[in-house]
């Protein structure tokens, strides 16, 4: 790249032969500061020594071996996505999670786990293959209730006994010593659906002496919204031990509206001193799927191609029983039709009929005199293309009006995204994934001003790290990991799309991780500098959601 160009994107580096020669390993000079905390950005100076930060002020005197002027840009400390799956199929790929989907938005930090996904044991795999084969990105981790279960009582369809209870509790303590941030559920998935709220208050009740947190896929999102969200203040509040409601939303007909009901009742929570806080991505549209995906074929664990569930539905017999387990879960399981109900289910991407994009499933069938079944039965049969559709339709007000609640950091929820231009089926891709953060800083708070830069930071940076006890992260401070965010705030913003999920985000001008550059000239340097980043139990609690 040219100097012009560089001078173009606002960043200049300049190196000396080797780091002794500077006071410093890395200056970040003459960008407007934003530490985390929330508080107006200034123009000033950012030292970087030995993969920590050296200072932070309005003028670091002193030389470097490595100097960004970052004049016109944004510096704050590097994001921390407290929701993400990034390493799902990471067995599928070859070579270290460089994660520059992540990267690109500013994120040095994820937090693996989520959703109640990783016992103990799967938790030691993966961050096993994660420190063998390298990282571009920190990551932290969830015990999960789910990954736990199912090693205690395997298939076993009911809440938990006395003995099962203990089982697990060791198992939670366990991941708790192994340095993990706090007890995850996903109530909504088996084998947490049949569990009750006193077995996870126990479960809970184990996390309490290490000072970790409560993070919740709620019970029944659609139908249940409220009650389920309150599950969780109330499991936080009865094991003493803070509570976030993982992406936070409210979805489907039913809800439209309503998401003022649950802030109002995480209010009246932190008005009597407990910490409860959410995390919510910017999307309009929770996990999408190909619309043959919600058929659920009897005998069949999986999610069937198109082509079986068209064969199924020809034949009568078969296709009560489809409709059966479809509507109502094979044999009392899972189903997303039962989980969220077809008012939770609109079209997001058509490429044979583009007028049925944005069509609501529930609305639909109403307008063309159908029972919605035979509707999405008729869909999946006409159409020669798969359609793509959200299980969770959100209203764009209700977005906007939880975002600026002060407790509110950002996550993305996203599984990992092959590469823009890579050839991909989109079905179960998510513009979350890549996108996220970008779109926080460039369409809600540039674009619509929903609240200020300092304010969009504090969210993906200090708020997070409060919360999950993360010491050394999330501020800008001396002493600190050297975890940067370095980008342009008039540029910044997500470019992806539910029909194009692949596409980068752009605006992002250098990431560090940990000292090293991952991301420079706004192109990923292939650096794996990323570690495995434990709670802090002794920290005292936090101000979190505070401002």
């Amino acid at each position: 790249m040219s100097k012009a160009a560089l001078l173009a994107l606002g960043m200049l580096v300049a190196s000396t032969p080797t780091a002794a020669a500077g006071d410093y390993d890395l200056l970040i000079r003459g960008g407007t500061i934003y530490d985390g905390s929330g508080r107006p950005g200034y123009v000033g100076d950012v030292a970087v020594s030995g993969g920590k930060i050296a200072a932070v002020g309005k003028r670091v005197r002193g030389s470097a071996a490595k100097i960004i002027e970052a004049r016109g840009l944004a510096v704050a400390p590097g994001f921390i996505d407290a929701h993400n799956h990034v390493d799902f199929g990471l067995e599928d790929r070859p070579g270290p999670m460089l994660d520059d989907q992540d990267l690109l938005q500013g994120v040095t930090t994820i937090l693996l786990g989520p959703d109640g996904y990783y016992s103990p044991e799967q938790i030691r795999q993966r961050t096993a293959q994660l420190q063998t084969r390298g990282s571009g990105v920190n990551y932290g981790c969830y015990v999960g209730h789910n990954g736990i279960r199912a090693q205690v009582m395997p298939g076993i369809q009911r809440p938990a006994n006395a003995a099962e209870t203990a089982a697990m509790a060791a198992l939670v303590r366990e991941g708790m010593e192994m340095g993990c941030v706090g007890l995850s559920t996903g109530l909504m998935y088996d084998p947490g659906m049949f569990s009750d709220t006193d077995e996870i208050v126990a479960l809970a009740d184990a996390v309490k002496p290490f000072g970790g947190t409560y993070d919740l896929h709620t019970r029944d999102p659609s139908l249940q919204m409220l009650k389920s969200e309150k599950e969780a203040i109330e499991i936080g509040r009865r094991a003493g031990i803070p509570a976030k409601l993982g992406h936070l939303k409210a979805t489907g007909l039913i809800n439209r509206g309503r998401i003022g009901d649950v802030i109002a009742a995480v209010e009246e929570a932190r008005a009597a001193g407990q910490e409860v806080v959410a995390d919510q991505y910017p999307y309009d549209g929770a996990a999408t799927g190909p619309l043959s995906g919600i058929f659920v074929l009897p005998g069949r664990k999986d999610m069937p191609p198109a082509a079986e569930v068209r064969a199924a539905l020809k034949d009568p017999k078969q296709r009560a029983a489809v409709r059966e387990a479809t509507e109502h879960g094979e044999a009392g399981g899972f189903s997303w039709v039962k989980a969220v109900g077809y008012g939770n289910m609109r079209i997001v991407d058509a490429p044979g009929a583009p007028e049925l994009v944005d069509q609501n499933i529930e609305l639909l069938a109403k307008a063309w005199g159908m029972e919605p079944f035979d509707l999405v039965a008729r869909l999946v049969e006409d159409q020669p293309d798969s359609l793509l559709i959200t299980l969770g339709t959100i209203d764009e007000a209700d977005v906007q009006k939880l975002m600026v609640q002060p407790w509110v950091m950002i996550a993305s929820d996203g599984g990992y995204s092959a590469p823009e231009g890579a050839e991909i089926d989109i079905m179960g891709y998510h513009p979350r994934a890549t996108g996220s953060f970008a779109r926080v800083l460039g369409h809600y708070s540039r674009d619509l001003g929903l609240f200020p830069l300092a304010e969009a930071v504090r969210k993906m940076s200090g708020l997070p790290a409060e919360h999950l006890r993360l010491a050394d992260r999330g501020f800008l401070k001396p002493g600190l990991a050297a975890d940067i965010a370095v980008f342009d705030p008039a540029k910044v913003a997500a470019r992806s799309t539910y029909g194009n999920p692949a596409a980068r985000a752009e605006g992002m001008v250098a990431v560090i991780v940990n000292g090293e550059v991952a991301v420079e000239g706004g192109k990923p340097t292939g650096v794996a500098a990323g570690r495995f980043v434990p709670r802090r139990g002794d920290m005292p609690p936090g101000k979190a959601g505070k401002r």
